[in-house]
């Protein structure tokens, strides 16, 4: 009776023991020692990951992969929790919703940002060069510092710009500031070049001021690139090869990636692009499930066309979770090399985040520049 007794005490103060967190939640000890998440095999090949948030009561908000999860309270403590099935491979954005706003999670180091965490499943396939970094961690951004006020676009935008291993080709990387202020791309492009992975490259960090008008398939921003941005990328100082520019995107940024490698072939040649969003035709505001209309979307008809592409170097990467964006990317694939690009297809252990794309950034740049 009494071994009856230790046991029930034993569980009843552990009920995270099979995720390694001991002690009872709530008490100072499980706090000082909580680290999450954390996840257990659920038996069928995939994932059962623990969340934890102290105090008050929160959602989990996942970016794509997943609808809200709601944390539940343990007893009458402080401690609410959510144990969240995960398939296998998923590396995934995620912030803590809350009464006062939304935060990161202050028990996982892995940051984006002041206000989002990363969490991967440990299968997930590791991302070497990307530097963990805290929510409160300020980013190191670029010296150089270009100000272009476009007469193509309109408005003022900031572009930073940063030489690798000394400078190279252009690598035009879209949503720029994403990379800049959420995902420390400056410091994993230097270190994918010091470990011999990355050749030398001049990184151009592009803001997007209007992400719908500027990257849905308009020729505009392609013609203020060419004329207005890299003038001034030459003049900047920083030593870059205007010749052969990189371009790389993710969702509406590699649909406009593409776009310009279709359209403006004698100015963009490589291109590194993620999850595009090809389910894009011009009307596709008047659906209700924009991912609904004709696979490929205008870049697939564009490409029925049979363009000569033989002096394209492109790179496709998509989330292997997006089920529903993964049959608009496949004929885009095939039809760009069918009309004579040179084509790398890959899938990241992800869903539509940028969390899940970053190896293949890194990757699909350097190969675009081989």
């Amino acid at each position: 009776m009494t071994g009856l007794a230790t046991g029930r005490t034993a569980a009843a103060e552990s009920p995270f023991a099979g995720f390694g967190l001991p002690g009872g939640p709530g008490t100072d000890a499980f706090w000082a020692a909580a680290r999450t998440p954390v996840s257990r095999p659920d038996g069928n090949g995939g994932w059962v990951t623990l969340f934890l948030w102290r105090g008050s009561p929160a959602d989990i908000a996942f970016e794509s992969w997943s609808q809200q999860v709601p944390l539940r309270r343990w007893d009458d403590t402080d401690c609410w929790y959510a144990e969240v099935p995960m398939p296998a491979r998923l590396r995934v954005t995620y912030q803590i919703i809350a009464d006062d706003g939304a935060h990161a999670d202050p028990f996982n180091p892995s940051g984006a940002g002041g206000d989002r965490s990363i969490a991967a499943t440990p299968d997930a396939p590791e991302q070497p060069y990307w530097p963990v970094v805290g929510a409160d961690d300020v980013l190191p951004v670029p010296a150089t510092r270009l100000r272009w006020a476009s007469a193509r676009l309109g408005g003022r935008r900031t572009v930073r710009v940063h030489p690798v291993g000394g400078g190279g080709p252009v690598v035009l990387l879209l949503d720029g500031d994403d990379w800049l202020y959420l995902h420390p791309a400056a410091a994993a492009f230097d270190a994918a070049f010091a470990d011999g992975a990355m050749p030398p490259a001049t990184l151009v960090f592009l803001p997007a001021k209007d992400r719908a008008g500027e990257f849905t398939c308009r020729p505009e921003l392609w013609e203020a690139v060419r004329d207005e941005l890299l003038p001034l990328v030459a003049q900047s100082g920083v030593p870059a090869g205007l010749d052969r520019l990189v371009v790389a995107g993710q969702s509406l940024g590699g649909l406009s990636a593409v776009y310009a490698a279709l359209e403006f072939p004698d100015l963009v040649s490589r291109v590194a692009c993620q999850s595009g969003s090809f389910w894009w035709t011009p009307d596709c505001a008047s659906r209700t499930d924009l991912l609904a209309g004709p696979l490929g979307g205008a870049i697939a008809d564009r490409l029925r066309e049979r363009p000569d592409l033989s002096g394209l170097r492109i790179a496709f990467d998509a989330g292997e979770h997006e089920t529903r964006m993964l049959p608009h990317c496949a004929p885009v694939e095939a039809l760009t090399e069918q009309a004579g690009a040179t084509v790398r297809v890959s899938r990241s252990a992800s869903d539509h985040d940028r969390a899940g794309w970053r190896h293949a950034l890194l990757r699909d740049v350097a190969w675009a520049l081989a």
